[in-house]
This record gives C-alpha cells, sequence and structure tokens, in this order.
C-alpha cells in the first residue's frame, strides 16, 4: 500500500466520521429525510456536471448500473436515510461507532452464509468487535439511549453492508465520478416520496445549519464518496474497508469537538476494542506472503 492509498484512506475515514456531526446539526433544525433528499439532488447534480466535464460517460455496463442502483438504495436511501431520522434523539458519537462495525458485519455475513474461512485473527476480530459494542451499549442503555433510534442505526448498518459488497462491481468499470453522482440521485428519488408524505416543510434557518448542509453536501456527500471507490479501485475492497477502523475514533473526537458529547470510560473502552476489532479481521484477509523461489 502506498503513501498516496494511506492519505486517501485516513482522508475518507475522517470526511465519513465528520458526517454524523453534521447530520446532528442538520436534523436539530430541519426535517430529516427532506434535507437528505435535497443533499442528494445537488451532490448527485453537481458530482454529474463535473464528470461529464471529465469527459466521463453515463452509458455504464450492465453491472456498474446494478451495483449502482444498489449502492444508491442501500447507502443513500436506507443506511443514511434511517441514521438522520435516529440522530433526532441518537448521540452522533453512537451513531457513528454503530455504523464503524460494517467490516465486522461482512466478515461474520461471508462466514455464515457462503463459508468463507476466518482464521486465529479474524475470529479475535468478531469476538472483540462483539465485546467492544457490548461495552459502549450497555453503557449507553443505562445512561436512557432512546431504543427507537438505537434500532434504526442497526438497520441502517446493515443496509451499508450490502452496500459496501456492490462497490466494487460499480467501480470497476471507470466513470467513478459519474457512478457517484448517479448513485445520489438514485438515493434522492428514493427518499424524495417519503419525506413529502411524513415530514412537514418546517425549518428554523441558522448560520450552523446552513454550514453544516453545505459540508454535508460537498464533503461527506461528494468527496468522501468519490475517495471512497477511488480507493477501493487503487487498493481493493479488503484493504480500503482496514481503513473503516479509523472511524470510531474520528466520529467520537469530532463530536466532542464541536457537540460537547461526552463519553465515560466504559465509551471509550469499547472504541479501542471496536477499532482494534475491525483491524484485526481486515488483517486477517489479507493474502499469505509467497515464498521467494
Amino acid at each position: 500500500m502506498d503513501i498516496r492509498a494511506i492519505a486517501m484512506g485516513v482522508a475518507f475515514a475522517f470526511m465519513w466520521a465528520s458526517a454524523f456531526t453534521s447530520a446532528r446539526i442538520i436534523v436539530a433544525d430541519a426535517p430529516p429525510l427532506t434535507a437528505l433528499a435535497i443533499r442528494f439532488l445537488i451532490s448527485g447534480g453537481i458530482g454529474i456536471a463535473i464528470a461529464l466535464w471529465l469527459g466521463q460517460s453515463w452509458r455504464l455496463t450492465r453491472t456498474q448500473w446494478a451495483a449502482t442502483f444498489i449502492f444508491g438504495i442501500c447507502q443513500n436511501g436506507l443506511y443514511l436515510g434511517l441514521n438522520f431520522v435516529a440522530m433526532q434523539t441518537i448521540e452522533a458519537s453512537l451513531a457513528a461507532i454503530i455504523a464503524s462495525t460494517m467490516p465486522l458485519l461482512v466478515a461474520l455475513g461471508g462466514w455464515l452464509v457462503f463459508g468463507d474461512r476466518v482464521g486465529p485473527l479474524g475470529a479475535a476480530g468478531l469476538l472483540a468487535g462483539v465485546v467492544g459494542v457490548a461495552l459502549i451499549m450497555g453503557s449507553r442503555l443505562n445512561a436512557g439511549v432512546d431504543g427507537f433510534g438505537l434500532v434504526l442505526c442497526v438497520i441502517g448498518v446493515v443496509s451499508l453492508t450490502v452496500a459496501t459488497m456492490a462497490v466494487s462491481g460499480a467501480s470497476s468499470g471507470g466513470n467513478i465520478l459519474m457512478v457517484v453522482g448517479l448513485q445520489m440521485l438514485i438515493g434522492s428519488a428514493a427518499l424524495a416520496p417519503v419525506a413529502a408524505l411524513t415530514e412537514s416543510w418546517q425549518v428554523n434557518w441558522t448560520w450552523p445549519l446552513l454550514g453544516a448542509f453545505v459540508y454535508t453536501t460537498l464533503v461527506p456527500g461528494l468527496a468522501a464518496t468519490w475517495v471512497w471507490f477511488g480507493l477501493v479501485r487503487r487498493i481493493g475492497a479488503v484493504p480500503a474497508a482496514a481503513f473503516h477502523f479509523l472511524t470510531p475514533p474520528f466520529g467520537v473526537a469530532v463530536a466532542a469537538l464541536l457537540l460537547g458529547e461526552r463519553m465515560g470510560w466504559l465509551d471509550a473502552l469499547g472504541v479501542l476494542i471496536v477499532a482494534l476489532g475491525i483491524l484485526a479481521v481486515q488483517l486477517s484477509k489479507r493474502p499469505a506472503a509467497r515464498p521467494a523461489r
């Protein structure tokens, strides 16, 4: 893995983790699904315009179209939609920690469903992830966390797992920025009818809301997704997913800095254990080095 790939991975993890804090700011003053649908519409339009300017085409392969559709529905419609609704009552740090367990769910699903081999390091990582999440959940439940919001976050991370499995198919044929823009428009189209039926247009216009909306639209929404697709194409899905171990500490740090969210020692210990578990699972998937002839 070269220096550029490492820089891309760290940048992605930070941008991805910071999105939970900016989302928390947005949903405090605006209807969540409506704001998210508008964000996807703007981000998708900008992404497609830049892609056309760069000479990219929307004539994707059949595999790319299928993967782009799945990614747009699962990540943008379900995962982010459910998280935005949940963060009306759930802290940004907790949402970030739950979302960061996605690599563990991918590894667990591959083992249970497809019979993928899990070595000792991978098994230890899965066990560490379970222990870390249990510590965090136990601490938050005792503090009176909203159960409905917690369930929405869990359903969302399952949807994110499915979306992640579609990334390699979406990025394999090039036109990465076009794919990013299209999957955002798909997410916007999926969320707009639901928002129209379930939400009222009541917005408390504030500078924090405007700043968070612009940041979420351009940085986690457009730049982070573009970097993620490029990273997967550069080094592969498994090595790229290893950078998710940075999401828990980054997410907690940004939420503490900007929102003043506090963490107890059990929370901190759980974050560390989850991060190490994610790293162990991803390292266990790396192919063994072949002996030199």
